[in-house]
């Protein structure tokens, strides 16, 4: 044992030189990316050690692609305060291909099976209809097509492959979950801060650069805490309230209960701050699909008991009205009075009538800040779509968005079907409010492209895989359930 001892030691003092190069190597060039690009470099010797062990970690391990790809989705918005011309999305990407080849390269581990359900079968057709578009002789710039079919189809179909063959536990799903209302929970004490404390530096520049028309209105900030931009801010909000409140009426532990209801209560508000009216209905068309998805007559009118007068106090009076931010979540339910809303239905007449002969739309990538770039003065990049679906409209055409809500209305209607099939009460009580959730999202959907942004689209594109393959975590069995109902 001594010797050992003896020769191990030897053998460091021998090698201490090489310590000693790598040290200065280091430091010249910590040094140098420091010395050009300032603070950008300081992170960058900081980030490269930890890149390569995140490398590393992921290639040997997919989950952890996936909780890293996860955890940037929320955290892409800080760039606003790293002034560089890198394209620093492009992490995003690389680490969502990271992961995708983990998950060949431990291919034996890999439940390939689960690529049978019909709800991957809507993505690849989705997909391979999005390729197609490629040949899509409307299209003025081709190039543009790989700025949207990202978000179009291609994370998704990546995200749905690694979700679906990977093994994952319920540990996982709790995790998750977790992580969401984490990062949930501090954009809401950032929003917080940017409307009661005042902006960053980097926040106002944001602001002075063009985004003030949208997010300072009569002199009132809508708050958009590290996301893109408000209406992201309020979609989270309200999906993260949506599912505290539930939570908080589902639970038997007066401890939780309590903890869900500050939750909702946060959220909430920050929801409110955020001046989105389109993501209340995420509450509107949420709360309805959980009740109807538990089916259970008495849940179903003690929440219309609920939700009637409080809906009744928004339609039919003005109280809070003193209130800037109560005052724009009531003109939600008052579309025919709101000229931005009605500005929106003119701009859909005038497309309209450019899309009545192409019905495979104008091609992907021509509509949109991405339209406005590289092809300016076509009539798609013209006329702004404000809304998700019109988005898909413009640029794939009548076609197009037949098959992208055929998609969506696939994965609800399946999703429904697998989740009634659920014998784990904590699994069915998940999954309705995940299934609830994007339902609410999907309506919202028509005002703002909120299902092609960051973070919601990432915990979209995991959330419908999980409904629509519950079963694969149910191991409760009916002996066991009956005696957890005794």
């Amino acid at each position: 044992m001594f010797e050992r001892t003896f020769l191990l030691t030897h053998q460091l003092r021998d090698t201490r030189w090489l310590f000693t190069l790598l040290g200065i190597l280091i430091a010249m060039t910590a040094g140098w990316l420091i010395g050009n690009f300032g603070p950008l470099g300081a992170l960058m010797t900081v980030g490269l050690p930890v890149g390569l062990l995140l490398l590393i970690s992921i290639l040997l391990e997919p989950k952890v692609g996936l909780f890293v790809y996860l955890n940037l989705s929320f955290m892409l918005g800080f760039t606003r305060f790293i002034q560089s011309d890198s394209p620093l999305g492009l992490a995003m990407d690389s680490t969502l291909m990271l992961t995708l080849l983990s998950v060949l390269l431990n291919a034996k581990r890999m439940d390939w099976k689960q690529l049978r359900y019909p709800v991957y079968f809507a993505l690849v057709f989705w997909l391979l209809y999005t390729i197609l578009e490629l040949l899509n002789p409307e299209a003025p710039y081709r190039p543009a097509w790989f700025y949207h079919a990202r978000a179009f189809s291609l994370n998704w179909f990546y995200m749905a492959t690694i979700m679906l063959v990977m093994p994952i536990k319920k540990e996982d799903i709790r995790l998750i979950i977790k992580t969401w209302l984490i990062w949930s929970f501090l954009a809401a004490l950032w929003g917080f801060k940017q409307q009661y404390i005042g902006l960053a530096e980097a926040e106002q520049r944001w602001l002075a650069e063009g985004n003030a028309k949208t997010h300072l209105l009569w002199g009132q900030l809508r708050t958009f805490s590290f996301y893109s931009d408000a209406s992201q801010f309020g979609a989270e909000m309200a999906s993260a309230t949506l599912f505290s409140a539930i939570k908080f009426a589902d639970e038997k532990r007066l401890v939780h209960k309590l903890i869900y209801l500050g939750l909702a209560l946060v959220f909430f508000w920050a929801f409110a701050i955020s001046g989105t009216r389109s993501a209340f209905f995420v509450l509107v068309a949420g709360f309805p699909s959980y009740l109807v998805l538990r089916r259970n007559m008495g849940m179903i009118v003690r929440g219309a008991l609920v939700a009637t007068p409080l809906l009744a106090i928004l339609l039919f009076t003005h109280i809070g009205d003193s209130n800037y931010h109560i005052y724009r979540i009531r003109t939600a339910l008052h579309p025919s009075e709101d000229a931005s809303f009605l500005v929106r239905l003119e701009n859909q007449q005038k497309l309209r009538a450019y899309l009545k002969h192409l019905p495979f739309g104008a091609g992907i990538g021509t509509s949109a800040d991405t339209g406005a770039r590289f092809s300016p003065n076509h009539f798609a990049a013209q006329i702004p779509p404000d809304s998700w679906y019109v988005e898909i409209w413009i640029e794939t055409g009548i076609v197009g968005l037949t098959l992208y809500l055929l998609m969506l209305a696939t994965m609800i209607g399946y999703g429904t079907y697998k989740v009634w099939q659920i014998k784990d009460p904590w699994l069915f009580k998940l999954m309705t409010i995940l299934l609830a959730n994007f339902i609410g999202i999907t309506l919202m959907c028509y005002s703002n492209p909120t299902l092609s942004q960051f973070p919601t689209s990432t915990m979209l594109y995991i959330a419908c895989i999980l409904f629509t393959t519950c079963h694969r975590w149910d191991n409760v069995t009916e002996k066991s359930l009956e005696k957890v109902m005794v």
